[in-house]
C-alpha cells in the first residue's frame, strides 16, 4: 500500500498543508523542543545498541558544504534546524566526502569503502548484487526500510535500491509561482517539498512500527528557493544559501511530525551530504571537476533520542566512508566487513566522557575520475589525500603530466596557496601515499561490477540535474 500511496498524488494535499503551515508561520524560527527531551550522555549512548525501540532517519543533503552552515563558522545563518540539531547532539568538524561527483560519492558513503575499492567511478557503472549495503542489514534486524531519493545518480537503476522495501522518486507537485530555481543547468521538476510529503505520509503508515527512512534532498543542488528563505541576495553565492535555509525550513517540517507522533524520543538522526559546490575558489564553479575543500569539506551531524547538554564536536579527522560503520555501531547491528571506514563511536563517547580522542593519523582519501562521463576513455583520475592538517592534491592532466598540489587545511583564506615548492619532503610523503592508494585493487565485490546500457530517458534524466553525459 505505501509505494501505491508514494506514486499517486491525492495524499499528499494534506501532508502539504501542514508542512506548510509548520514552516510559514514560524518564518526561521526553528520549534525544536529540546528542552522537552531527556538529558543523555555517555552512558545513554552505549545503551542505544541495547534499545531495540530506536528508528533511523538518515537525511543527505545533496550539495551542501560545510562552511556555508552557522554551526561550522558561517556568517550568515543559513542553518537554523541543523545547529539546533547540532548543539545538542554532535557535530563533526572535519568531515571528507569521496568524491565530488554524487554517484562515486554516495557508493562510498553506503558501501563504507574508497572509489579505488568499489570501483564506481563512470556514469553507467552499477553496485553489484554481492555488495553489502546498510538497508539490508537494517532491514535483516527488522526495520520497515524506504528510500525516498531526487537524484537520478542514486536511482536503482544504478543499485542503490538494495535492501529498501521501498525506494523510489516522490511523485511531484507543481510547486507555487513564488518559488524560484536559479540553476541554469537544472532542468528536473519537482522539490524537496515532495520528499518531505512522501517522509511525512511513511511516518503516518508506519511509524508505530520500527523504521528506517533515507531522504535525499536535492534543492540546494538545484537553487531552489522561496520567499521566506529569500534572505541572503541574488548572486550565485547568494541563492544557494537561500537554498541552504529553504532546506532547513522543510526539515523544521519533517521534525515536526516526528515531535507531534511522540518520536524524538525514539529516533537517531544523521544529516550528511555527497559533496559541496565552488564558487570559484579554485577557478571554477560548481562540482564534480576537483578535489578541492569547497567541494569535499562536507557537514556530518548526529541526533540522538535525547538531549547532550552541551552538544559535542568531534575534531578528528573523519570521512563519508565512516558514516554507517558508526551508525550500525550505534544501533548494535552487524557491522560491515571488508570496508576502509570505521566506527566514531570511540570518538563520541571519550568526547561525550571529557576524555581525549583516540589517536588516529590515518590518511583520508577522495577520488574524482575526470572522465566519468565518458564510456571508453582511458581513466585520468585526480586524487585528493588529507592528512595532519594538510591536503595533497594529484592530478593528471590531458598533457599526460601530474600536477600535485599542497595546502594547509588550517588556512584561513580557503586552502589558496600551494605549499608543494616550498615542503618537499611533505608534499614527497603524501605523493607516496597517493600512489599507493591508486595502486589498490578493487574490493573482492567490486571485482562483479558491469557497466549498465542507458536508455535515451533514463540519460535525459540524468542531463536534466546538469551534468554532462553522452
Amino acid at each position: 500500500m505505501w509505494k501505491r500511496l508514494l506514486q499517486q498524488r491525492w495524499p499528499w494535499v494534506a501532508a502539504f498543508a501542514v508542512v506548510a503551515i509548520a514552516y510559514l508561520s514560524t518564518h526561521v524560527q526553528i520549534r525544536l523542543p529540546v528542552k522537552d527531551r531527556p538529558n543523555g550522555g555517555a552512558a545513554e549512548i552505549a545503551a542505544l545498541k541495547e534499545r531495540k525501540d530506536v528508528n533511523l532517519l538518515f537525511v543527505l543533503i545533496d550539495t551542501l558544504r560545510a562552511d556555508h552552515l552557522s554551526g561550522y563558522g558561517y556568517a550568515r545563518p543559513t542553518s537554523p534546524l541543523l545547529d539546533a540539531l547540532a548543539s545538542h547532539g554532535v557535530r563533526f568538524a572535519h568531515q571528507l566526502s569521496q568524491s565530488s561527483w554524487t554517484k562515486c560519492s554516495m557508493t562510498s558513503l553506503w558501501t563504507a569503502s574508497y572509489p579505488v575499492h568499489t570501483g564506481i567511478t563512470r556514469f553507467d557503472q552499477v553496485i553489484p548484487q554481492s555488495a553489502k549495503m546498510p538497508a539490508e542489514i537494517l532491514r535483516e534486524a527488522g526495520f520497515r526500510t524506504t528510500g525516498l531519493w531526487r537524484n537520478g545518480w542514486v536511482a536503482p537503476t544504478f543499485g542503490f535500491g538494495q535492501g529498501f522495501e521501498v525506494y523510489d522518486r516522490p511523485a511531484s507537485i507543481r510547486p507555487p509561482p513564488s518559488l524560484r530555481r536559479e540553476n541554469p543547468t537544472v532542468q528536473e521538476g519537482g522539490t524537496d517539498e515532495d520528499g518531505v510529503r512522501a517522509a511525512i505520509e511513511f511516518l503516518r503508515i508506519h511509524g508505530k512500527e520500527r523504521w528506517f527512512l533515507y531522504l535525499h534532498m536535492m534543492d540546494v543542488h538545484e537553487y531552489t528557493y522561496d520567499e521566506d528563505s529569500a534572505r541572503f541576495g541574488t548572486t550565485y553565492a547568494d541563492v544557494y544559501d537561500n537554498a541552504v535555509l529553504r532546506v532547513n525550513l522543510l526539515l523544521d517540517g519533517l521534525i515536526g511530525e516526528l515531535v507531534h507522533m511522540g518520536l524524538m524520543d525514539h529516533t537517531l538522526i544523521a544529516i550528511s551530504s555527497d559533496h559541496g559546490e565552488a564558487f570559484g575558489e579554485h577557478g571554477s564553479e560548481g562540482h564534480a571537476r576537483n578535489l578541492y575543500r569547497e567541494v569535499t569539506e562536507v557537514p556530518w551531524i548526529l541526533s540522538f533520542p535525547f538531549r547532550l547538554d552541551p552538544g559535542l564536536v568531534i575534531e578528528t579527522r573523519t570521512s563519508n566512508v565512516d558514516v554507517w560503520p558508526t551508525l550500525l555501531d550505534l544501533l548494535g547491528l552487524q557491522a560491515q566487513q571488508g570496508v576502509d571506514g570505521r566506527s566514531r563511536v570511540p570518538e563520541i563517547l571519550a568526547a561525550a566522557r571529557g576524555e581525549a580522542p583516540p589517536a588516529d593519523g590515518r590518511p583520508a582519501y577522495a577520488h574524482l575520475d575526470q572522465r566519468w562521463g565518458q564510456r571508453d576513455a582511458d581513466p585520468a583520475p585526480t586524487v585528493a589525500v588529507v592528512q595532519d592538517g594538510f591536503r595533497y592534491v594529484q592530478t593528471d592532466t590531458e598533457k599526460g603530466t601530474t600536477r600535485e598540489e599542497l595546502f594547509d587545511t588550517r588556512d584561513a583564506n580557503g586552502e589558496r596557496h600551494d605549499l608543494s615548492a616550498e615542503q618537499p619532503e611533505r608534499t614527497a610523503r603524501l605523493r607516496e601515499l597517493a600512489q599507493s592508494y591508486r595502486a589498490m585493487k578493487p574490493a573482492p565485490w567490486a571485482t562483479e561490477t558491469k557497466s549498465l546500457e542507458l536508455d535515451e530517458l533514463e540519460l535525459n534524466q540524468l542531463r536534466a540535474l546538469g551534468y554532462a553525459v553522452p
